[in-house]
């Protein structure tokens, strides 16, 4: 499964998506949690972190499956 950044809030009980994603059961996941002041930067983070990815990868990158990756 791919890496995704996917919004979400805590709505005092559980961690709910802002927007439908389709999960596996016991998929790993990487909270992050922001300051209230970084609510508002956080479209900026997700372009920043967009045009970093295409920067560094491009058209004609080859696809990488999970065994080309050295553990």
């Amino acid at each position: 499964m791919p890496a995704v950044t996917l919004k979400a809030h805590w709505n005092g009980e559980r961690i709910l998506l802002d927007e439908p994603y389709a999960l596996p059961p016991n998929a790993p996941l990487m909270v992050t949690v922001l300051p209230p002041s970084a609510a508002d930067r956080v479209d900026d983070w997700t372009t920043a972190a967009k045009l970093g990815l295409a920067r560094a990868y491009g058209d004609d990158e080859p696809d990488y499956a999970p065994a080309d990756v050295a553990k």
